[in-house]
């Protein structure tokens, strides 16, 4: 395999990742992690990537509303209590081994936020009339 290259994810950790985050989310919707950077914050777990031995999963975490200034709070606080979700997760989801669980916060709302203000902007918007002119003709 060429570097810089993977391979997409297999059905399994696709199924695998979706069983994980909703079974996370169930328990922080009922707010069983007590720690007091999570507690009180709606937390919107957007992905969970599951590795191909499915023995790590990292999910994609951000605070419900973007609150921009508690994502790294938030994430600490849910890798201080990652021992006892993947406990938790261990009894929820049926796998021969419970993987083990990383948090990120998830930045394609940033990302899309990002694409959307360029394709916003004037310069993009005239280069683009220009394209749809010259292909018109």
């Amino acid at each position: 395999m060429s570097k810089g290259r993977t391979k997409a994810p297999s059905q399994r950790q696709l199924r695998v990742g979706e069983e994980l985050r909703h079974a996370l989310a169930s328990l922080l919707e009922r707010d069983e992690v007590h720690d007091p950077a999570v507690q009180g914050v709606t937390i919107t777990i957007t992905e969970v990537r599951v590795s191909p031995d499915l023995k790590n999963a990292t999910a994609y975490v951000i605070p419900l509303g973007g609150d921009a200034d508690r994502v790294a709070e938030v994430i600490e606080g849910l890798s201080r209590a990652a021992p006892y979700l993947r406990r938790r997760l261990a009894e929820k989801v049926q796998l021969r081994h419970a993987p083990k669980i990383g948090f990120a916060a998830d930045t394609t709302f940033d990302t899309a936020g990002h694409i959307d203000s360029l394709l916003r902007d004037p310069a993009v918007a005239r280069d683009l009339a220009a394209a749809e002119t010259d292909d018109g003709s």
